[in-house]
């Protein structure tokens, strides 16, 4: 194989897959309807420029494989020359799995929540220890700016995606990453747009279980039920990780101070590390634990796997500070779901008890958007002090199944928490910049870039200083 075709290139995967390819001395080559950030500069800086807007006579005769990407559907001009010319195309996941996971050790990290920090904190744990694994991450460990690695070990720690992966193939991503080590910290309803219960994310789960070898491992979070409920689906041995007791691999002593968080590691009862983790939060000792569990998995040392979490740097969009600005400190967060939501706002919560915390929230995701989680987001976003709803961003789903920000924004008030339904980001930007005040938390939270609202808003505030 030469030369990829890769349609739908600039997705966050598509790219990340067209950047990896590209290390392995393949042509490559993809379209979109537009270049859009943060994409298209990370193309860009790979020397990879975009076919713009979807044409047949862009898969040409010497293209070798054509990629599908799952924002792609029939009707699409270049998937239809595909289909009519029967040239061979896969999803991205195929050709992840047949690329660069095949022989190799997968570790694959799962889950409603945290899956994205635990595989970044899994692998920068490998790599302290001289393990030297690759990666794949949907978003961007600041141990190592950028979303994938390589590797020369046999090693491989992938992000596992519960959801499709093509119109060709509605199953779930993760079942074609051929697990030898499976970590899945929770399961709740997401994805209505692609699940129709908790039954069916369920089923997508315990498959996934079934999956791994005799002679592999699948790590359970203990603090969640769906969880510890997937035993039953494994073949082989399963331990579960969590704070609560019982649990074979369980945080102890747990104390925060000065944004880290410090405790032991006990396993099967045994001290065998110590962690001191410069994040917040409850989900990260669990995301920390689950990485120290599967660096075990494939023979790292508890207490080395610590070592390691002690310098690693967070994720982008995961909590990330942006800034300061008149006393008020600006945070990002890619919360999407009600319980993701909650778990952000305790952990802010938790590191700065006295200060007011502001919730700046935009319904933007498929689960975000759905009328399905209505009151739970309600309950969620009411840990806030002050709330802000933007507009509902996919306003082309039906009005019986779409969420609606007033009355969410109403449902708030309610509660006796400030809060405000507000149609554009500037008027964010007013609002909150000439409403916040020294010592206040402000945590945006969207899965986009919710325009530039971060920046804009610190220079507002900069600005009023």
């Amino acid at each position: 194989m030469k030369s990829v075709h890769l349609i739908g290139i600039c997705g966050t995967a598509m790219a990340t897959l067209a950047a990896m390819l590209q290390e392995q001395g393949i042509e490559v080559r993809g379209s979109d309807a537009h270049a859009y950030p943060p994409m298209d500069a990370f193309l860009a800086g790979r020397g990879i420029e975009p076919l713009l807007g979807y044409d047949a006579r862009h898969v040409t005769d010497d293209v070798d494989l054509v990629v599908i990407g799952n924002a792609v559907s029939r009707g699409n001009p270049e998937v239809e020359a595909v289909l009519a010319r029967r040239l061979h195309y896969v999803s991205l996941p195929e050709m992840v799995r047949d690329r660069f996971l095949r022989g190799r050790r997968s570790i694959v990290v799962a889950g409603t929540h945290g899956k994205t920090t635990t595989t970044s904190m899994s692998a920068w744990a490998l790599v302290a220890a001289g393990a030297d694994p690759g990666f794949l991450v949907g978003g961007i460990p600041r141990n190592f700016d950028a979303s994938f690695r390589l590797g020369r070990s046999d090693l491989f720690v992938i992000e596992g995606d519960e959801y499709d992966s093509a119109f060709f193939d509605k199953t779930a991503k993760f079942l074609k990453y051929l697990p030898f080590v499976t970590v899945v910290g929770s399961v709740e309803f997401d994805h209505a747009d692609i699940y129709a219960d908790l039954d069916a994310l369920r089923l997508a789960f315990r498959r996934l279980v079934g999956l791994v070898p005799g002679n592999g491992r699948v790590l359970l979070g203990a603090d969640d039920a769906e969880a510890r409920g997937l035993a039953g689906a494994a073949h082989c041995p399963v331990e579960t990780f969590g704070i609560e007791a019982g649990a074979d691999w369980r945080a102890v002593e747990v104390s925060s101070r000065d944004g880290r968080t410090r405790f032991a590691v006990e396993h099967a009862g045994k001290r065998v590390a110590r962690v001191d983790l410069p994040l917040i939060g409850a989900f990260n000792v669990r995301n920390a634990l689950a990485a120290t569990a599967a660096a075990a998995a494939v023979g790292v040392a508890p207490a080395a796997a610590a070592a390691g979490l002690s310098t690693f740097r967070g994720v982008r969009r995961r909590l990330e500070h942006r800034g300061a600005a008149r006393g008020v400190a600006v945070y990002d967060d890619f919360a999407h779901h009600p319980t993701a939501v909650r778990e952000t706002l305790a952990a802010l919560r938790e590191t700065s008890p006295a200060g007011r915390i502001w919730a700046v929230f935009e319904p933007r995701s498929a689960t975000a958007c759905r009328r399905v989680f209505q009151e739970a987001f309600a309950e969620a976003l009411a840990l806030a002090d002050a709330v802000v709803v933007g507009p509902v961003y996919r306003s082309s789903l039906p009005e019986a199944e779409r969420l609606s920000a007033p009355r969410l924004a109403a449902d708030i008030a309610a509660a006796g928490v400030a809060a405000r339904h507000l149609d554009s980001v500037d008027e964010i930007v007013n609002v909150v910049g000439r409403e916040a005040r020294d010592g206040d938390l402000v945590v945006v939270m969207s899965n986009g870039d919710f325009g530039g609202v971060h920046e804009r808003l610190l220079d507002r505030l900069d600005g009023e200083a």
